[in-house]
């Protein structure tokens, strides 16, 4: 049987947060089958629960915010990328803020908290969410235009495409396909970090946004050049980061895909569009489980300590 995976043990972290530059303490911990991922705000006078879920997002304006009542968390794509990326089923996230740290702005940190804390297999089948037919959300024309769009394919993987008319960017590639059964994410996508411009930067700090963001956990280009003295982590880092983001983004669903995703100009606003419309139709997508591991799609079935 294809296991459901939580942690061995608790692990925790300090950091900020990208946009609110406020302190915030993390700890992951372990959670029993068919729990799911839920974020839990400590720091309120009675802790909140979160549970993710496509219809837990609530706004996606330079990040995904998912919330319950008037109980938010900012910015969970990047710890939700990584869980993806692991093949974490059960997880409890207590948080002493309103948004998820940004640390080093990839998911590298958060791969190598839960790897230090250990994987664990538990008695109880991981449920997949299997897209049976092609679902596709739009937005925009000519130049404006913006798609995302899920397909059949026994396995995951994804495909995105850029577009950004800057110097750096053009001299990288805009175009990138990662494969979970084929590829490494900790090795191929989990070191790209998040990106901007510093004209983008400066209007966001006058709207109060970007005040945990700097050098140290972003990728800053100005008109001409990349800001940062180590340079790019990847020679495409850009196109790499938005695959980052839309695994995270993805992984709100709740469970883990088998499907093929394709994206040109996407991002959160747009994916998280595109999980509720395969969900609205019932036709389209079916729950899964392997009793036969050997059946599974190549790269689910590896033990845990593999990823």
């Amino acid at each position: 049987m294809l296991q459901q995976r939580t942690l061995k043990t608790l692990t925790r972290a300090v950091g900020v947060g990208l946009h609110s530059g406020q302190r915030v303490e993390l700890t992951l911990r372990p959670a029993a089958p068919d729990t799911g991922i839920v974020f839990r705000r400590t720091d309120l006078p009675q802790p909140v629960d979160i549970p993710v879920s496509a219809q837990a997002v609530t706004d996606t304006r330079m990040a995904s915010t998912i919330s319950s009542g008037t109980a938010k968390v900012h910015t969970v794509e990047h710890l939700m990328s990584a869980c993806a990326g692991l093949g974490i089923d059960n997880l409890y996230i207590d948080i002493t803020a309103e948004e998820v740290p940004i640390l080093d702005g990839s998911s590298s940190s958060f791969v190598f908290l839960l790897q230090s804390a250990g994987i664990e297999l538990q008695r109880a089948p991981r449920r997949f969410i299997r897209v049976l037919r092609p679902v596709e959300v739009r937005e925009g024309e000519g130049e404006r235009l913006k798609w995302a769009r899920l397909a059949p394919y026994h396995g995951f993987k994804l495909s995105f495409e850029i577009d950004f008319a800057h110097r750096v960017v053009d001299s990288t590639g805009q175009r990138h396909e990662f494969d979970l059964g084929r590829d490494s994410y900790s090795r191929d996508i989990a070191r790209a970090r998040t990106f901007g411009f510093t004209k983008d930067v400066e209007m966001m700090r006058a709207s109060g946004l970007a005040l945990g963001g700097g050098l140290d956990n972003a990728v800053v280009m100005d008109d001409w050049r990349v800001l940062n003295t180590d340079g790019l982590r990847y020679d495409d880092e850009f196109v790499k980061h938005k695959i980052l983001d839309a695994m995270g983004d993805l992984y709100l669903v709740g469970k883990p895909l088998l499907g093929a995703y394709s994206a040109f100009r996407s991002g959160h606003a747009l994916n998280n569009q595109l999980l509720r419309a395969l969900l609205a139709d019932e036709s389209a997508w079916e729950l899964v489980s392997f009793e036969d591991e050997r059946k599974a799609p190549s790269g689910f079935g590896l033990p845990a300590r593999a990823w």
